[in-house]
């Protein structure tokens, strides 16, 4: 495992720095309803008449002024834009930065096949996933014990697992359009999770746009959506879980027989 090893040493640093970023920011989030618990039911008067805005946002379905109704809206906001921008840099960078930094005439030429190179590659990017959402995950249930409040366990529990679906298709499709890239994709990555999220507030707002729950993870792994029904929406995770696959399948099928530049 050699390349996992190498892959998980040169991507730590970049891991370390989303991780605690994203999860500081929870923590600050979840720091701030103690100050605003006195004024956060007039904060959500305005916002529930709000139109658009509050639909967007999933404020019709949860309410604000309790613990998890804040979790879910303000840090819920914050792990899922945070998490999907690092999974899609993480996924879009993986195979195509051999070719951008002229390292791939290095890597294969040694005696591994390309199968045992994306292999390794992509575990690195699982592994990352799941270092994140761990360290994510208990800098929530740390925040809840800071301000002394208590957490609903079963919509917690659920949404971080939708969370961790949703990084994992973000990643992996992001990781089979690596390997049609031959120069350094940052703007691809962070273009596709920004349009998977503006899809998931353009299908919360309009029934005509309801379709656009099929394409964008970030509708199965809105917290708002979990809160308020308890449940994850199955048929949506299964569907980005076929497109995640997909993603993994072409970057085998093309990267193995890709004509590397080097």
């Amino acid at each position: 495992m050699v390349i996992l090893n190498h892959e998980l040493k040169m991507g730590r640093k970049m891991l370390i720095i989303w991780t605690l970023s994203i999860g500081f920011m929870v923590v600050l989030c979840m720091l701030l309803y103690p100050q605003m618990s006195g004024q956060v039911s007039q904060v959500e008067d305005v916002y529930s008449n709000m139109g658009g805005f509050t639909e967007a946002f999933g404020m019709d379905k949860v309410s604000i002024a309790t613990p998890m109704g804040f979790y879910g809206i303000e840090c819920g906001n914050v792990l899922s834009i945070g998490c999907s921008f690092f999974v899609a840099l993480l996924g879009a960078n993986m195979l195509s930065k051999e070719e951008h930094s002229h390292t791939a005439e290095f890597l294969l030429t040694h005696p591994i096949s390309r199968y045992r190179v994306i292999f390794e590659k992509l575990l690195a990017v699982v592994m990352q996933i799941i270092i994140l959402n761990v360290v994510c995950m208990i800098l929530g249930i740390l925040s809840f014990y800071i301000i002394d409040e208590h957490i609903l366990w079963k919509e917690f529990m659920l949404f971080h697992v939708a969370q961790f679906f949703m990084q994992m298709e973000i990643a992996f499709i992001c990781f089979g359009i690596s390997s049609f890239l031959k120069r350094s994709s940052v703007g691809i990555g962070i273009g596709i999770a920004v349009l998977m999220y503006f899809f998931n507030i353009i299908s919360n707002i309009s029934d005509k746009a309801e379709f656009l729950k099929y394409i964008t993870p970030l509708r199965y792994a809105d917290a708002t959506q979990i809160i308020s029904s308890g449940s994850i929406e199955g048929n949506l995770v299964l569907l980005g879980m076929l497109y995640a696959g997909i993603g993994v399948i072409t970057a085998f099928l093309y990267y193995s027989k890709k004509d590397i530049s080097v």
